[in-house]
């Protein structure tokens, strides 16, 4: 089957093509999507690679961060926890140089193992999506984003420097895992958020652990009502229950030790 291949050289060309999404597959690092075309999961018959497009950046403004969707995880690996800690915490740097802000946070979730790691991270930042589709522009929250995410194509992510962050996942032994269980934590001024990644098709936030996150045992326990637990590849959904609350309340107590 032939495919029809657009490679759009402004950000304004790749608004244009992308139009509405519909039939388009967007190829940003390839590092997930390239994996299912070549297993023959997914069938592209019009592809837009993202490479020349102009969206990587990463820019500051005071405490105000946007990143350019096609930035790689290897350009965040110097910034803040729960952030930069995530990135480096992804396979390893071949993949790190490789894959990007914006595919972590639209990748597909095979039913084998979890994807997108930044998504937890993200949502802990209270992070906003920019993103174009049917209806136009519109800025999201990441929560809001990865439940309409499809028929969008992500322009950029913006946040805020946090007063004190961390992050802590399941270690592997392989270098190019992928992350089956972590959590991110971010602290600004007396709010404490809390996200976490393998614990549903996408990132989720903890708004139960948050509520008790002055105890980081109770929080950790706490979290477990906001989790959708599974069986995959990676872990059991009895091994994700027995240490999710210690993941929680290890961020917590590293915040703590922060601020």
């Amino acid at each position: 089957m032939s495919v029809d291949v657009l490679i759009p050289e402004t950000t304004d060309a790749a608004v244009e093509a992308f139009g509405d999404g519909t039939d388009i597959t967007v190829i940003a690092g390839g590092t997930i999507v390239m994996q299912l075309l070549n297993y023959r999961r997914i069938t592209v018959s019009k592809a837009m690679l993202l490479n020349k497009a102009g969206l990587s950046y990463l820019r500051q403004s005071d405490s105000t961060w946007t990143v350019g969707a096609m930035t790689p995880l290897s350009d965040l690996l110097g910034m803040f926890s729960p952030l930069g800690a995530c990135a480096a915490n992804v396979a390893d740097h071949e993949v790190q140089y490789q894959a990007t802000i914006g595919g972590n946070l639209c990748a597909p979730t095979p039913p084998e193992h979890p994807s997108g790691d930044l998504q937890g991270p993200l949502i802990a930042l209270g992070a906003t999506v920019r993103s174009v589709g049917a209806g136009g522009e519109r800025t999201d929250g990441v929560e809001e984003f990865l439940a309409s995410r499809a028929g969008r194509l992500v322009l950029d992510i913006s946040f805020e420097t946090p007063q004190a962050g961390a992050f802590a996942a399941l270690d592997r032994p392989h270098t190019r895992h992928f992350t089956a269980l972590a959590v991110s934590g971010v602290k600004s001024g007396d709010t404490v958020r809390l996200a976490a990644t393998g614990v549903g098709p996408v990132g989720v936030r903890l708004l139960s652990a948050e509520a008790a996150a002055g105890d980081p045992e109770a929080a950790g326990n706490a979290a477990l009502a906001d989790a959708v637990l599974r069986d995959d590849a990676l872990a059991s959904a009895w091994y994700r229950e027995r240490t999710l609350p210690s993941l929680v309340a290890r961020v917590l107590n590293e915040i703590k030790e922060a601020s």
